[in-house]
């Protein structure tokens, strides 16, 4: 599994724009937010209905007030920050739907999402959950999948890029959970507005197309940490030190689908890799710290290499210790994932963590929902995970459980709405 997670564009402490004159702010903002310890259901030898003293009002902070736009050279979700909560969702077109159909589900689609990122409700009989909230940086991406061109008459226009994954040794997929027509990806900081978006999306699917599955993950909150640091994984292993960085001078070409690109409609788009990921925690937490580090290659405490340094020092891979071993072990997933150990292969890792109960043994169902988005998967995913494929350390105490890949239009121009130069080409 290649070491997942963002590049931070902004630290939690600093960089969110403040609520003024100079931004768009929706009458959530004026509302403030509730305190935290409003009506308690079922409390411990409460009644329903007890409540604790509530908490006066206070203003809505910055973290809900952030708002990412929705119309821009590429879609949101991508580049932006990783948020608390996601929902991925993948959709089926319902029979007898068809490319007249599709545009005009991608059209309402594409209008829901632009009022619901701008924190307003949405377009047809809101729900009203989000109410009182801010646009709490939700993003909202939407992608084909492969049978997607088939199902609407466009198999010419369906990118060679699409084609299907190859399968790995550590696959263990269930089909009824991967793949899928239409991929929809929801991010928020906060959980009421990524559950409002995931609503008003399945309500606006309307006739055209049913659920085929659906995952919920989650990350940190913003603002948790004393200051801004990379993310941490289910394993409590910090994760993402190497991903691309957008200031790079190569990001764009190993991320983003080129201008002049083929086919024409996925210009400056991505290619995402959607994996469910079980981390099978119980062993994986037999061993001692020590063992641990030496399957990821990196101290557990701060992220930084065996090789010695900190963080983001250059792993030595030629350093020994005193018995002639490598310090960083041959078989270590932070060597093995290495773009200069995989011909300069390179993706931006974006993933959100799961835990969807225990199994009936006790063992969590727990992992990662790894999302990682390139260029190209053929140059991109493929090599890595084949490489990973052959001798990862990390491989024994994961399970690949779910997979699909999913070509992401470029962004909408303002009148515009996602994938309108395919389907209206």
């Amino acid at each position: 599994m290649p070491d997942p997670s963002v590049p931070q564009t902004r630290t939690p402490e600093a960089g969110r724009p403040a609520p003024g004159p100079g931004r768009d702010v929706s009458r959530r903002a004026l509302l403030g937010t509730a305190g935290a310890t409003g009506l308690v259901l079922g409390a411990a030898g409460g009644a329903l209905g007890y409540a604790a003293a509530p908490t006066p009002a206070t203003p809505l902070t910055s973290i809900g007030t952030d708002r990412a736009m929705f119309h821009g050279k590429h879609q949101p979700g991508i580049t932006d920050a990783l948020q608390a909560h996601g929902h991925l969702v993948a959709f089926d077109l319902r029979p007898g739907t068809g490319r007249k159909e599709a545009a005009a589900l991608l059209r309402r689609w594409s209008a829901a999402a632009e009022r619901l990122m701008a924190g307003e409700p949405a377009p047809h009989e809101d729900t009203d959950v989000a109410r009182d909230a801010g646009p709490s940086s939700l993003t909202v991406t939407f992608g084909f999948g492969h049978s997607f061109f088939a199902r609407t008459g466009l198999e010419k226009q369906r990118p060679a890029a699409l084609d299907p994954l190859p399968d790995f040794s550590a696959d263990h997929l269930d089909r009824k959970r991967g793949e899928g027509d239409l991929w929809v990806q929801i991010g928020a900081n906060d959980a009421l507005v990524a559950f409002h978006a995931l609503r008003a999306l399945q309500k606006e699917a309307g006739d055209a197309a049913r659920l085929r599955w659906q995952m919920n993950g989650f990350n940190r909150s913003p603002g948790t940490t004393a200051h801004a640091m990379t993310t941490r994984n289910l394993m409590g292993q910090i994760d993402g030190t190497r991903n691309p960085k957008p200031a790079e001078p190569d990001f764009d070409q190993r991320i983003f689908v080129p201008p002049s690109g083929e086919p024409a409609w996925m210009a400056n788009g991505s290619y995402a890799v959607v994996r469910r990921i079980r981390m099978l925690l119980d062993d994986w937490e037999k061993l001692a710290r020590p063992a641990q580090e030496a399957v990821i290659g990196r101290r557990k405490s701060d992220g930084a290499p065996l090789s010695g340094g900190d963080e983001t020092t250059p792993m030595d891979l030629e350093k020994a210790d005193a018995q002639g071993e490598y310090v960083v072990p041959l078989n270590a997933h932070a060597r093995i994932t290495r773009p200069d150990q995989n011909g300069g292969a390179a993706m931006l890792r974006r993933p959100f963590s799961f835990h969807d109960g225990y199994d009936a043994d006790g063992t969590p169902d727990a992992g990662l929902l790894f999302i990682c988005w390139q260029a190209d998967p053929l140059r991109g995913f493929v090599p890595v995970q084949r490489k990973l494929d052959r001798g990862d350390a990390l491989s024994r105490y994961l399970r690949h459980e779910a997979s699909g890949l999913f070509a992401v239009p470029g962004g909408a121009a303002k009148g515009e709405y996602v994938g309108q130069r395919l389907l209206e080409g």
